[in-house]
């Protein structure tokens, strides 16, 4: 049988990537230029700054993608790329150059949501049994997912405000850390304690959604009577408080979603996966399903992903035409037919 070539593109944020897989599983390229350096200076994610970044990085990202994969362009059997959710002024420079890979090389369009993408990153390491529930959690998103069959997904739960990995970000923020600041508050956590008792909210209701807002309120309005105090308080003991609130919430409205939704799998993925801190929680106390969480490289946000969840849309003929747009707010429900 033919082998399947599939060059994927992923601009939806701060990270220009292209990536080359073979068949279904075998990544041969997957190149990543961070735009980490120019937006730390910032403190979060400039849109402006992140989009001019992607123009000057997208070409070279799929030359080097497609040496690295030691491929030339006739073998490839279609082009993918993220088209929502994200940046709009990012998606846009992402699904602008597939549409013109695409059209000049008489390749099928195939569209991809980014979430979809950070879900069947866990494919790139793992095969995939269904039904599965996910756990997505990211900067931009925290939602629980259930996977009844390829190609099928049925948010059950998510937040009502602040995303996780926004939260870590304000607080490291508060902090004085350096963005992003969620490995290094990772970091602290592992050398503090949970001295504080921050809120855990919605813990004990009986839903699966989540919220953040009032734990990042409750850590900035301490850390802000302190210092108008002049008090000095331990950024380890800082982070091991929030960590500490951030992964009970975390685990409990997991914990509940798998007693509702029996599965085969639970799939941790997005950005705040790599926390080690939740990879140790979810080893500790998910026992009775496999967890199965990408390495830390597919963690973030890259066109691997990307081109993982393509493979299922490939195989539905779900292609584009070549006026597809970028969609910033993009829905991740799809329904099986």
């Amino acid at each position: 049988m033919k082998d399947r070539y599939i060059l994927a593109i992923e601009t939806s944020c701060d990270e220009t990537s292209v990536a080359v897989l073979k068949n279904d599983d075998d990544l041969l390229s997957n190149v990543i230029a961070s735009q980490i350096v120019s937006h730390k200076r910032f403190g979060g994610v400039v849109p402006e700054v992140a989009s001019r970044h992607h123009v000057e990085q997208i070409t070279l990202c799929i030359d080097e993608a497609m040496a690295e994969a030691d491929i030339d362009v006739e073998q490839l059997d279609a082009v993918a790329v993220t088209y929502g959710p994200g940046l709009v002024g990012a998606l846009l420079v992402g699904v602008a150059a597939a549409k013109a890979f695409a059209w000049a090389n008489s390749l099928p369009l195939i569209p991809v949501n980014h979430m979809a993408g950070h879900l069947w990153a866990a494919r790139l390491v793992d095969e995939l049994e269904f039904p599965l529930l996910a756990l997505l959690v990211s900067g931009g998103h925290t939602e629980l997912v259930y996977v009844e069959e390829p190609g099928s997904y049925k948010i059950v739960g998510e937040t009502r405000d602040d995303a996780v990995g926004e939260a870590y970000d304000k607080v490291g923020r508060v902090m004085g850390l350096t963005y992003p600041s969620g490995r290094k508050i990772d970091q602290l956590a592992h050398i503090g304690k949970d001295i504080y008792n921050f809120p855990r909210a919605m813990i004990k209701e009986n839903n699966l959604e989540f919220s953040f807002s009032g734990l990042k309120s409750a850590f900035i309005n301490l850390k802000h009577n302190a210092d108008q105090k002049g008090e000095t308080l331990s950024n380890e003991d800082l982070s091991a408080s929030f960590q500490a609130a951030v992964l009970d919430i975390l685990l409990a409205k997991t914990k509940k979603a798998l007693a509702q939704y029996p599965v085969k799998n639970l799939v941790v993925a997005g950005g705040v996966a790599a926390n080690q801190g939740l990879r140790e929680r979810l080893a500790e106390e998910i026992t009775d399903t496999k967890v199965i969480i990408p390495p830390l490289r597919l963690c973030g946000d890259n066109a691997g992903m990307i081109a993982a969840a393509s493979v299922c849309e490939y195989g539905k003929e779900n292609f584009a035409p070549l006026n597809l747009n970028a969609i910033p707010s993009l829905s991740f429900e799809v329904s099986k037919e």
